[in-house]
């Protein structure tokens, strides 16, 4: 287990449990009761610390290495997943993750954003930050489920759009924003989920949606506290504080009424429990994909539309 800076007192117990366990299989003494007391004690820290977390922890929870990603939910919410490929116009970005499944037999369009789980998949997925190419077959997917009638469900869990020179030159900002109107047109009922990080117009371009779902320990931000902090501070050093006005919590973007839902994580977060953490989000789309199902299309759009343009001042 990975544990982060003020986790300090977890990974302490969790190597005095471990000394013991290795002690007992050297010595055969049963120390049955001690490895219990730990872990009394090990369920009392994690359940103190996560009751009062603040957003620069939250953030820290939200970009945890082992942390489930868009491939993880694929393989253990859906059936039958088969992935499409490329843009059709340039190249196959392997940031975004796109295909066909079943979501209890209802047959769906997924799109999501992948970040990896090693350092070899992480180059390979590109960090999950995604090229003009990767917004053009998000585009190409709402435009199916368009065609086909089909729900689109899109995982985000990005810390933004690829910043590099070669994505600005294919039209990085025009990309996001086209997916944003294909999104906003899409004839097909749609959910968005933040998963990890929700980061920029790299993460709005695949939450245009009728319903905006976020995991309790995830964020969703115009910029990440980094960023923010190089701004106005010209240093990264403040990105704490950045990250304590930035609003950037779930909590802080139900009470704003920029997502519809939170979906709690399994006390000390998604990454140490993958299976509750996706039975719970496998619930929560069914209940609002049939939720959506009973409304007509037309009703949909406008609904939808009228959403992303409440925003505006």
């Amino acid at each position: 287990m990975f544990y982060l800076d003020f986790e300090e007192k977890l990974e302490k117990l969790e190597s005095e449990k471990k000394s013991l366990q290795k002690a007992s299989e050297e010595s055969g003494i049963d120390i049955s009761s001690k490895i219990l007391s730990i872990e009394k004690k090990e369920k009392t820290e994690l359940e103190k610390i996560y009751s009062n977390l603040s957003p620069w922890q939250i953030v820290k929870i939200a970009r945890h290495p082992q942390r489930p990603k868009t491939k993880d939910y694929i393989q253990n919410i859906f059936e039958n997943f088969t992935s499409l490929y490329g843009d059709r116009l340039y190249s196959e970005d392997n940031a975004v993750i796109s295909g066909m499944a079943f979501l209890d037999q209802n047959p769906v369009l997924v799109l999501g954003t992948e970040k990896g789980h090693d350092m070899n998949s992480r180059i390979k997925h590109n960090f999950g930050m995604a090229k003009p190419e990767g917004y053009r077959k998000s585009q190409r997917i709402m435009k199916l489920a368009s065609k086909l009638n089909l729900p689109l469900i899109c995982f985000i869990d990005t810390s933004g759009a690829y910043p590099g020179k070669d994505a600005e030159e294919r039209g990085q900002a025009e990309a996001i924003a086209q997916s944003m109107k294909v999104a906003l047109n899409c004839e097909a009922p749609c959910i968005s989920v933040v998963i990890g990080e929700g980061g920029s117009g790299g993460a709005i371009a695949l939450a245009t949606s009728d319903k905006v779902l976020m995991l309790s320990n995830s964020i969703y931000s115009v910029i990440s506290p980094e960023g923010c902090s190089s701004i106005l501070w010209k240093s990264s050093d403040y990105a704490e504080t950045a990250s304590n006005s930035l609003k950037i919590t779930a909590k802080d973007c139900l009470d704003l009424k920029i997502i519809d839902e939170i979906i709690e994580e399994p006390i000390g977060g998604a990454h140490r429990n993958h299976e509750i953490i996706c039975r719970d989000l496998k619930k929560s789309l069914l209940e609002n994909l049939n939720e959506l199902k009973k409304i007509d299309l037309a009703t949909l759009l406008t609904k939808r539309n009228n959403r992303y343009l409440n925003y505006l001042p």
